[in-house]
């Protein structure tokens, strides 16, 4: 049976993506002895943001928020998010609590959920309980075939170790990357792994549209 902590995130559409207890170098304090991170998997957590921010008028980030801080309060946990200033080490605690490798295209890729998913925030508790041990494996990236998530980009925005996304920004943005605006990024897609959580279409374009809002705005 899952654990009564991991069951309720899940019920929030929430995925618990890996726990670790941290040691005195991950910074997270004296008080703070389990980590959990969570996140969005497939299309669950999308679709009830959608139902939501019609009536709430939020961005993902403040329904985010709004939705982990109750979350957290009711389990006695502090919530942080990736989108806190500064910046919090989530791809460090990723590896940390073994929830994933980095890609070639610097996502962190998970062997079950590949490169469709997200981490939305990480819950800090006081206390530390019995949650049952993970065993990552290695990272599926080792083994592909081809790596075609290295072939797909139209401007060759990747190359194993640097992502151009100047270039990657430039070209969604044009006639000739409306496809990658409207459908997603075809590196992405190229991965074989975890397809069954590719995001719906209306997910796809909510992110890429965010992505060149963002790019946008860089470029003022």
């Amino acid at each position: 049976m899952e654990h009564a902590v991991l069951g309720r995130i899940r019920r929030e559409g929430f995925v618990p993506f890996g726990w670790f207890e941290p040691l005195a170098d991950d910074g997270l304090g004296q008080f703070t002895k389990m980590v959990i991170l969570i996140g969005n998997a497939g299309p669950a957590m999308f679709n009830r943001f959608s139902r939501e921010r019609s009536r709430r008028g939020q961005s993902l980030d403040d329904w985010t928020k709004s939705v982990v801080d109750v979350l957290a309060g009711d389990l006695g946990a502090e919530a942080v998010y990736p989108f806190d200033k500064p910046a919090r080490p989530f791809l460090t605690w990723a590896r940390r609590a073994r929830a994933g490798h980095v890609s070639p295209l610097g996502l962190n890729i998970h062997p079950t959920y590949g490169l469709w998913h997200a981490y939305r925030a990480a819950l800090l508790f006081p206390v530390a309980f019995d949650l049952p041990s993970q065993s990552l494996g290695p990272s599926p990236c080792e083994s592909c075939d081809g790596k075609p998530c290295l072939s797909a980009c139209p401007v060759k925005a990747f190359d194993g170790s640097f992502y151009d996304v100047v270039s990657c920004g430039k070209h969604i943005g044009s006639a000739a990357g409306k496809v990658c605006l409207s459908a997603g990024c075809l590196a992405r897609k190229a991965c074989p792994v975890g397809q069954q959580y590719i995001y719906t279409p209306d997910q796809i374009a909510f992110h890429m549209h965010a992505f060149k809002k963002a790019r946008e705005t860089n470029d003022l």
